[in-house]
């Protein structure tokens, strides 16, 4: 199966990235001479992806325009939050009119992965995809694979691969890597405004229809500048 649409989390404030991020917005904040947004819309275009959504609050315009120039080979739709800053659920949301596609990739605009193995990341998200089962299909990575990084992971995998939260235990196995495939499914009976994609996860955790895959490269969190140097110096020894 090949996914060809993908929904590009671009609306955050980089608070954390100041001050590069004063005049810039995050998504456009240069890793090894190319755009945060830059990175992912490549990943997103090797896996067939032929359609972005991207999201847009902080400096939008210069998101918008940037945009423009992969019109070319991508059919680029924005969702405007300039008015009202919708979080990562709110955010999915008001994007989902303009999204077709089931399921479709969400993906976040504020990291870099790289590949090992026979296959990139996104298409072996799309090659473990089963909508009878699933909601949502999430990218994960081991804690001592997620560089600059410093949480104590997010989720546990059961045995048939369905996401347990960490909870109250110390530490967890993985760490989200912000990449996703979705069903509409997950956005069923959601809330208006703001609010996180925590809620419906919970929901389908609950449900259990929301799995996890395992990434086979490395992660690297860009959540703040000193991450900067460091990534670029692994994606040089990376190729």
């Amino acid at each position: 199966m090949t996914v060809d649409t993908a929904m590009v989390m671009a609306a955050g404030l980089g608070t954390r990235m100041r001050p590069l991020t004063d005049n810039c917005p995050k998504p456009l904040v240069k890793v090894a001479g190319k755009a945060l947004l830059d990175h992912v819309l490549d990943k997103a275009r090797r896996a067939g992806v032929t359609k972005a959504v991207v999201n847009v609050h902080y400096l939008p315009d210069q998101i918008e325009a940037h945009m423009a120039a992969h019109a070319q080979d991508l059919d680029i739709l924005i969702s405007d939050e300039r008015d009202l800053l919708l979080e990562t659920g709110g955010g999915l949301v008001k994007a989902a009119p303009k999204i077709a596609a089931d399921p479709f990739y969400c993906l976040n605009s504020d990291a870099i992965w790289t590949e090992e193995g026979a296959e990139d990341a996104l298409v072996s998200l799309a090659k473990a995809w089963d909508g009878t089962r699933m909601d949502g299909l999430l990218l994960l990575v081991p804690k001592d694979r997620a560089f600059c990084h410093s949480g104590k992971g997010d989720f546990n995998l059961d045995g048939s691969q369905r996401l347990v939260r960490r909870g109250d235990h110390p530490a967890a196995d993985f760490v989200f890597t912000g990449n996703q495939l979705l069903s509409h499914r997950l956005l069923r009976d959601a809330p208006l405004g703001p609010f996180s994609t925590n809620k419906l996860w919970d929901r389908a955790i609950a449900e259990g229809r929301l799995y996890g895959i395992v990434h086979q490269g490395d992660w690297f969190d860009i959540g703040s500048p000193q991450a900067i140097a460091p990534t670029e110096a692994a994606l040089t020894v990376n190729g």
